[in-house]
């Protein structure tokens, strides 16, 4: 037939493909538009951009690990979903697809391509791949091998498996660790002043706190996970370990109440942590990975950062000239500085924390030795209830709170120190404490699973099969027992900053992160180091866990980016979970107390104390310790709202965004993958017949 027959003549394509989709209209005539500005809405009620294009290439689906299949052109036109319009013209479409019309060529020649009925159809140019933004904190892979499957990321300075050599490894692995600071070595700033302990004692449970994380990080790279995840005290722990410490029956104790009240949490802690590595050793957790997906992840780990407000601030407004600064010069550099690169590396962005700590710790130095906080005849040594004259009353609190020449944890401190198991005596069990703390060794749990899998994106080939989480969730069992057994206050668990730092430093190999577990283990033997860290004024450590915990909340919420944000389904879910995660623990800490009641403990402790005055009031104490405690917990109630409407309320695995874990079949014949996750020396060999647990 000649090319003149306006049937078969093919129709000039004015504007080149896009990766937007046509909508409706652009169906119909073929036009693809370089921009739209129409939105689509789905039946589940999403309110969302134009959805992803679909077109020329299979997508890497993160999710899985694998690429999603696109359907195959037929005669031109690639099927329509299963929602929507097409639902009502299946009739239609099966007599195009039946008879081969002419309206197929006449698409495909508007597209530019040249269609043979009966004939397989030609291979279609592949879309060119966006540019990655490296200022984007979640970078995730893009690379898709043959068989569909994510590769290894070219993004990512060294992969997992990387050995470049040691001045290398050491120098990032260095890195990656001083990246994380705040969050090594903060809890012990905090727990142990409101415990009573001096600043000897704080020194010393921060260099037991640095060697447990070097330690239990070696554990769990070369026996867990295998991902180059950093282990330490979880903020996970730090308020349930504040209601403990806040319990009634510590108040009136006499003589040291910094070695009783770590006994008891030791217990606690030791208890949760058989629980916690049952949980992962028996098979239960891949069982448990069913019910985890982003929106429950996502508003239980925003709880936790969210749920210190009352502590954050209001310490910080003890000497806001400081404060205020530190928390300044974190944002400028985080922020507004972070794309100036030194010798490339973005210096201002990976090392915020301690630039900022640095820069206005010195200042404050400078500050106290020029005299701005020194008021004649005044002594911060002498308690405020044995000052006399109103002038230091007024002033001794300012001083307390700016002076950096306070604490004395540095001179007192001794050059060398070994943590040993027991150093705070035998612990001691209660069932009630056990009971909260295994409850939130499971909140703990979920935690490490979003990390392990959002981790998995950026420094493996593959995401882990479910026996490999199960496998580094019973590890971090067994590395809180060894948490508890050395008295750090809190479990040890996998800190959810490693995703940010791993995809802000692009250094995924877990060499890197063993070696700076060697070191950390070393700095930890000398008791100066500890000291010098316990000597850090409160005003600033305040300053850095505002930015710790709002960095916290904030990688919670950008696990949503798995799911589909935009569903009104999920935008209600994660909206009441987190609404209620501060609303039901307001009423249970508000319970009891009356307006002019005059409180033993300052303010910011105020929500912690709430088992002497929660509403469960039954005769049975206990029971009214466990009820109380654990419901004034932000984060177990985000948890139980968002678990059981994520898995009650109807909507499809895409909209859900579910994890979808390597299976274990594939991962064995996969090398790689083998590389990755396969326990060394050997090990894995001997537990082969333990099918629920590794690969």
């Amino acid at each position: 037939m000649s090319s003149s027959d306006p049937k078969t003549r093919p129709k000039p394509v004015t504007r080149p493909p896009a990766p937007v989709p046509p909508s409706s209209w652009a169906k119909r005539t073929g036009f693809k538009p370089k921009f739209s500005g129409e939105t689509n809405a789905s039946d589940s009620g999403q309110i969302a951009l134009p959805p992803r294009s679909r077109e020329n290439e299979n997508q890497p689906d993160l999710e899985a690990g694998r690429a999603r299949p696109v359907p195959p052109v037929v005669n031109g036109e690639q099927p329509v979903s299963e929602k929507g319009p097409a639902e009502k013209d299946q009739s239609v479409k099966k007599r195009r697809e039946a008879d081969g019309t002419n309206k197929g060529s006449s698409a495909a020649a508007a597209n530019g391509h040249t269609v043979n009925n009966g004939a397989a159809p030609q291979p279609q140019q592949p879309t060119r791949r966006p540019s990655r933004n490296e200022d984007v904190v979640d970078v995730l892979p893009q690379n898709v091998d043959d068989e569909g499957f994510v590769g290894r990321h070219s993004h990512m300075k060294y992969e997992l498996r990387d050995t470049p050599g040691l001045v290398p490894i050491g120098l990032y692995g260095f890195q990656h660790y001083l990246s994380m600071l705040g969050s090594l070595i903060l809890i012990p700033l905090v727990i142990v002043p409101a415990m009573g302990g001096t600043y000897e004692d704080t020194a010393n449970v921060v260099s037991t706190v640095l060697f447990v994380s070097g330690v239990t990080t070696l554990l769990h790279s070369f026996f867990g996970s295998r991902l180059p995840l950093i282990q330490g005290s979880s903020f996970v722990f730090l308020a349930p370990a504040l209601a403990i410490i806040n319990s009634p029956e510590f108040r009136g104790l006499n003589g040291n109440n910094f070695k009783h009240i770590m006994k008891e949490l030791q217990g606690a802690i030791i208890i949760a942590s058989a629980f916690q590595a049952l949980l992962g050793y028996s098979g239960l957790m891949s069982l448990f990975l069913r019910l985890i997906n982003p929106v429950v992840l996502a508003p239980t780990v925003a709880a936790v950062g969210i749920s210190f407000y009352s502590y954050g601030f209001p310490q910080v407004g003890n000497c806001l000239e400081i404060g205020a600064v530190q928390i300044l010069l974190v944002i400028i550099f985080s922020l507004y500085l972070r794309k100036i690169s030194v010798l490339g590396h973005r210096i201002f962005l990976i090392y915020a924390v301690p630039l900022g700590l640095v820069i206005t710790w010195a200042a404050a130095f400078l500050l106290t030795e020029a005299g701005a906080y020194s008021y004649k005849g005044c002594d911060t040594n002498i308690p405020s209830s044995n000052i006399v004259s109103e002038h230091c009353r007024k002033h001794v609190s300012r001083m307390k709170h700016c002076r950096v020449d306070t604490s004395h944890a540095f001179k007192s401190s001794p050059w060398f120190r070994f943590p040993y198991p027991l150093q705070w005596g035998t612990p001691v069990f209660h069932w009630k404490m056990a009971i909260v703390m295994c409850v939130v060794s499971i909140i703990a749990s979920v935690d490490s699973v979003g990390s392990y899998h959002a981790s998995s994106l950026l420094v493996s080939s593959r995401p882990p099969t479910p026996g490999v989480v199960s496998r580094g969730i019973g590890l971090e069992g067994l590395s809180s027992i060894l948490a508890g057994l050395w008295g750090t206050g809190t479990g040890s668990t996998t800190l959810t900053e490693n995703v940010h730092t791993i995809a802000v430093t692009k250094m995924g190999s877990r060499r890197a992160v063993e070696l700076g577990a060697c070191v950390l283990i070393v700095l930890s033997l000398v008791g100066k180091v500890g000291g010098f860290i316990a000597s850090i004024p409160e005003v600033m450590v305040a300053a850095l866990l505002c930015f710790m915990w709002a960095m916290l909340a904030a990688l919670g919420l950008s696990n949503l980016r798995y799911s589909e944000a935009g569903s009104s389904r999920n935008i209600i879910i994660v909206g009441l979970s987190l609404f209620f995660s501060l609303s039901i623990p307001a009423y249970f800490q508000q319970y009891g107390i009356s307006p002019n009641s005059n409180l033993s403990v300052p303010s910011y402790f105020q929500p912690y104390i709430v088992t002497s005055h929660g509403p469960f009031r039954t005769k049975y104490e206990g029971v009214n310790y466990i009820m109380n405690t654990l419901l004034s917990l932000h984060m177990v109630i985000a948890f139980i709202v968002a678990v059981i409407l994520d898995n009650t309320v109807p909507g499809s695995r895409q909209e859900r965004g579910v994890y979808v874990w390597s299976e274990s079949e594939a991962a064995r014949r996969e090398p790689a993958v083998v590389k990755d996750y396969e326990l060394p020396f050997r090990v894995g060999r001997i537990f082969r017949w333990v099918k629920w647990v590794g690969l």
